[in-house]
């Protein structure tokens, strides 16, 4: 490991200490890096500002910082064992490659801020994807609502209970993810604050223009409080956990629901072949292990919120504990995006099979309709209720078309307001 930022004259840094106090900060850090280089640009155009330093420094930082860049793309520059993390990673380069310009590149700043900033930027970018992606998916949810209509049991309890549709299946799972989003796009907008400048929790002895960083960098305001800067650490992550999580639960209850209709007692759906895998063992199985992970996925969301909310029993000011919220973030965003990337063309593909599907009524799934017409004929429900109970069949028999025609109250089958979901879905604009 190079040299550490914060070594002390005479004091000598023992290797396993130090392995433990690095954690997993260097492989974490490659996450955020491209990030971090971007706000040192900022910070380093803001320095330039107030006089710490010279055009041509400013010039040299920002155009090395580019090239930085290009080799952490390209794969010329790796983040390793080198580091400490990604900080001092680019504290390093900068000042072998420029002496004493790189040396005050940290000036008025802290690595405070700097995980901030760009686990801030870091963020943005993925909610963004998150409300991409959740947007996608309503869009073909609604499509297929839009084109089919087969008539399907609908079930509580795991039971037959009325008749519903393949079309209001679809229209469910499209509003879900419509306001997953829209829960995207709000915590987007409130983690949308730059701590850029507020160094350690306390500001500093500097006239930094903090609101020309915010602007350059992107965001849409200052957080003004450096000791609120620090209070948000993790606070901020687990909002936007919460957003991706929402978006798994509802991929958990879709993918619970692909997980009964595939099997050989319900045969509702087949799946696209590519999302199902073979048995190492038996011949003749194809298991939708993709639906099974996609299942599960939530588990480790719920993990990783678990934990930051676990790391944030604190006073106020940075403790070292909040270094592992980087972890639970990664690998939230990790699984959750990954399951959320494989969903829309899954659901693009998969096949319904109508026989499979009308052969699953029954009489008593039209009982609910039959109460309901006596109702509105004066009888009170109650007693309604009862001869239904005995006499399941309303005035259109065992027909479950004319069960979903006649369901008119709004968002019901006869009136599904697909076309009010639309212009909810019209109306988000994707994340800054």
């Amino acid at each position: 490991m190079s040299d550490l930022l914060w070594q002390k004259p005479g004091v000598e840094v023992d290797p396993r200490i130090q392995a433990f106090l690095a954690g997993d900060d260097v492989v974490l850090d490659r996450e955020f890096i491209q990030d971090d280089v971007t706000a040192s640009a900022a910070h380093a155009r803001g320095l330039a500002k107030i006089g710490i330093l010279s055009a041509d420094e400013c010039e040299a930082l920002c155009r090395e910082l580019g090239i930085l860049s290009d080799d952490l793309k390209s794969g010329a520059f790796v983040l390793d064992e080198r580091f400490e993390d990604c900080h001092s990673a680019i504290e390093s380069r900068l000042i072998e490659r420029l002496g004493d310009a790189g040396r005050k590149i940290h000036t008025g700043r802290s690595r405070n801020d700097q995980v901030l900033v760009a686990t801030r930027l870091w963020l943005k970018r993925k909610l963004g994807e998150v409300q991409s992606l959740c947007r996608e998916v309503a869009e073909v949810c609604l499509q297929r609502a839009e084109a089919e209509a087969n008539p399907m049991p609908g079930y509580t309890h795991l039971q037959r209970a009325v008749v519903s549709s393949t079309a209001m299946w679809w229209a469910g799972f499209a509003e879900a993810f419509i306001d997953n989003a829209v829960r995207a796009t709000q915590a987007h907008d409130w983690i949308d604050a730059n701590p850029l400048g507020t160094a350690a929790g306390y500001g500093v002895n500097l006239p930094l223009d903090r609101e020309g960083s915010t602007k350059e960098l992107g965001f849409a305001r200052m957080q003004v409080s450096p000791i609120y800067a620090q209070l948000s650490r993790g606070k901020f992550e687990i909002a936007a956990v919460d957003a991706v999580g929402a978006a798994c639960l509802d991929l958990r209850r879709l993918a619970w629901d692909l997980s009964l209709f595939t099997t050989a007692e319900f045969g509702f759906v087949t799946l696209p072949p590519q999302y199902t895998t073979g048995s190492s063992i038996m011949p003749n199985k194809r298991n939708p292990d993709l639906v099974e992970l996609m299942r599960a996925t939530y588990a480790s969301i719920a993990a990783a919120r678990t934990e930051l909310e676990n790391l944030l029993s604190l006073p106020s000011g940075y403790h070292r504990d909040l270094q592992f919220t980087k972890g639970a973030l990664y690998h939230a965003f990790g699984r959750g995006l990954g399951a959320l990337s494989l969903l829309p063309d899954l659901l693009r593909g998969l096949r319904w099979n109508p026989d499979r599907l009308a052969k699953a009524f029954d009489d008593g799934m039209y009982a609910t309709d039959k109460a309901v017409e006596l109702a509105v004929a004066g009888l009170p429900f109650r007693e309604a209720y009862k001869q239904a109970a005995a006499e399941p069949l309303p005035s259109h028999g065992a027909d479950p078309q004319a069960s979903l025609d006649a369901r008119v109250s709004p968002g019901g089958a006869g009136a599904p307001g697909l076309a009010v979901l639309r212009q909810r879905l019209a109306a988000l604009a994707p994340a800054r």
